[in-house]
């Protein structure tokens, strides 16, 4: 149970408030058709701000996503020994990227225009907060691999370019030569036996380690390319599975560097997926406990009033859809949640039969009105109360008869110091109600209108919890309204007869 202990007195002020609310808060005219507009947009906006943030965090994965691009734009031509540029797939990087730069740009300015203001910094540094986590998770769900092959697919170019300029180095004199495709006076077959695709000859000084299988796979001279990223993809990704033990490597230090790098990162990934699958996993037991115990008490609480098995499974059933597993859900808080229609049956099972045992429901004969008992169970409020809690002292007005449904109180007098009678309390137990001046104050009375009655009885004795306690509450106001209506329509039914 809850460690609050609610007030009646605010249950009332709050019921009251939302009866008024009708009569002081209705619209004029400009303002309904003001409030209609807004409502016919309202699920639409309601709906996008929703998904903005998870809309936004897939954006901002698409727009990195696009960098590897820019490393697929060399293309190698073998059979003229130049480098060249895909220029397609450079115009489709640029724009992609400049679209996805000028969209978050927009989002970054009309936040940070909202956030203005001392109350704005504080929420500014939050959603900085936020904003940092969610860049932490674009790069979480980036495709790794991918990116990993886009820098194998282009160091492989250098490697390349950088062999070139080696064998002229060494075999024309230091002549300068440029690989540019523009460029056409090379000496091919100087190329070829330098920098050979095959198994290297004896007079070949260069080693391309790693990135001899990008040439030999056709890769760096395809302009094809889906093919080109998918075999790069799969390079990444059995390396990065393998934790690169499978790379076998030249003497050059970038080489190895990037090397060490993919076994770094692989192994990191895999202790970050082992970690997060041990969260999820303790995660979900966690769930799971929380929710057998949050069943079980739920269960104790329904036998505890007999409910039948249909209306047991329905409770259980809407405690599932409506509250988390991280929730904290009580009967206190389950009861008042529920849909009216299981709140309704919820009441009567509890309360019906109480009610057709009071004394006064009985010597007036209301034990038979089965509707009028039935909207008294409807109108009436669960209230919870922890142990040693006062509900009602003495001298205060009687606004709410109390029906005890589980736990114990106590009711006593302090006399203050009048008589000589020996001052002792009373206990009231489960069937049992205290309030009964208010009741028979309001069905005895010959008031044409006792919707208006202002007075209340004032208490005589103290009521204190001495366990805890579940009890309903039937509101003054409410219990005026019901008799009411019920005086009008019984004097209908007699004029009528």
């Amino acid at each position: 149970m809850s460690n609050r202990s609610p007030s009646p007195e605010n249950v009332e002020r709050s019921l009251v408030r939302n009866e008024n609310k009708d009569i002081e808060g209705q619209c004029r005219p400009s303002e309904v058709v003001e409030s209609a507009s807004k409502s016919t947009f309202k699920p639409l906006v309601d709906l996008f701000l929703k998904w903005y943030e998870e809309i936004l965090v897939l954006f901002r994965a698409f727009a990195v996503s696009l960098d590897p691009l820019f490393f697929y734009v060399p293309v190698i031509k073998e059979d003229k020994k130049c480098i060249g540029l895909n220029e397609v797939l450079w115009t489709i990087a640029i724009v992609s990227r400049s679209v996805t730069d000028v969209v978050y740009l927009v989002h970054f300015v009309v936040k940070s225009y909202k956030e203005r203001g001392s109350k704005a910094n504080t929420t500014g540094r939050e959603n900085g907060r936020r904003h940092l986590w969610s860049m932490f998770n674009v790069l979480v769900i980036l495709p790794i691999p991918q990116v990993l092959g886009a820098f194998w697919y282009f160091f492989s170019t250098q490697r390349l370019a950088a062999c070139w300029h080696k064998a002229y180095e060494i075999h024309s004199d230091g002549v300068e030569i440029s690989f540019n495709c523009d460029h056409s006076f090379r000496n091919i077959s100087l190329l070829d036996d330098f920098c050979p695709i095959d198994t290297p000859k004896p007079r070949s000084t260069f080693d391309f380690g790693i990135f001899l299988e990008a040439r030999r796979s056709g890769s760096l001279e395809s302009t094809g390319f889906l093919p080109k990223a998918f075999y790069c993809f799969w390079w990444g990704m059995r390396n990065l599975s393998s934790f690169g033990s499978n790379l076998q490597t030249s003497s050059y230090i970038w080489e190895n560097i990037f090397a060490l790098g993919i076994s770094i990162f692989g192994l990191l990934l895999f202790l970050y997926f082992i970690g997060n699958l041990q969260i999820y996993l303790e995660w979900r037991t966690t769930k799971e406990q929380k929710w057998r115990k949050r069943k079980k008490n739920l269960k104790i609480w329904m036998d505890e009033h007999k409910f039948d098995r249909t209306t047991g499974d329905r409770i259980i059933d809407h405690m599932a859809k409506k509250y988390d597993a991280d929730d904290d859900v009580h009967v206190e808080t389950l009861i008042p949640d529920l849909l009216p229609e299981l709140r309704s049956a919820v009441n009567c099972h509890i309360c019906l039969d109480l009610l057709k045992n009071l004394k006064i429901i009985k010597d007036s004969g209301l034990a038979e009105h089965e509707p009028l008992l039935l909207k008294i169970c409807d109108s009436l409020q669960p209230m919870f109360y922890n142990k040693h809690c006062y509900i009602v002292r003495e001298g205060d007005p009687i606004d709410a008869v109390f029906f005890i449904t589980a736990g114990t109180v106590w009711t006593y007098t302090s006399n203050n110091g009048e008589g000589s009678d020996t001052q002792h309390a009373e206990h009231l137990k489960k069937d049992q109600y205290f309030g009964g001046e208010l009741l028979e104050l309001v069905l005895t009375s010959t008031s044409n209108d006792i919707s208006k009655l202002p007075e209340v009885p004032i208490s005589s004795k103290t009521l204190k919890t001495y366990t805890k306690v579940e009890a309903f509450a039937l509101m003054a106001h409410d219990l005026k309204q019901i008799w009411q209506s019920y005086r009008i329509n019984a004097s209908a039914l007699t004029c009528h007869n």
